[in-house]
């Protein structure tokens, strides 16, 4: 399995041993552990993201009815999406 090595402050190695202590775990697992929630918190940020663009899309007439006063002005570029 691929590693990586990351540096942290002396500070940052002593909480990491704290907490890792305080929920029974080795600071590796901790680490990984909080890199595999962020990742998971990144890809369904953008899932979401992709899901509301869609929408949006599906849905831009009844956006621009709704909400006249946020078209663009005519000739603009258009509506982003």
């Amino acid at each position: 399995m691929p590693a990586l090595n990351v540096e942290f402050s002396e500070r940052e190695l002593e909480d990491l041993r704290q907490i890792a202590k305080e929920r029974g775990t080795s600071m590796k697992a901790l680490v990984r552990e909080a890199a595999a929630a962020d990742i998971a918190r990144h890809r369904a940020l953008k899932e979401g993201a992709e899901a509301f663009r869609r929408f949006f899309t599906a849905h831009a007439d009844e956006f621009a009815a709704a909400f006249p006063d946020d078209e663009p002005p005519a000739g603009g570029e258009g509506r982003a999406a």
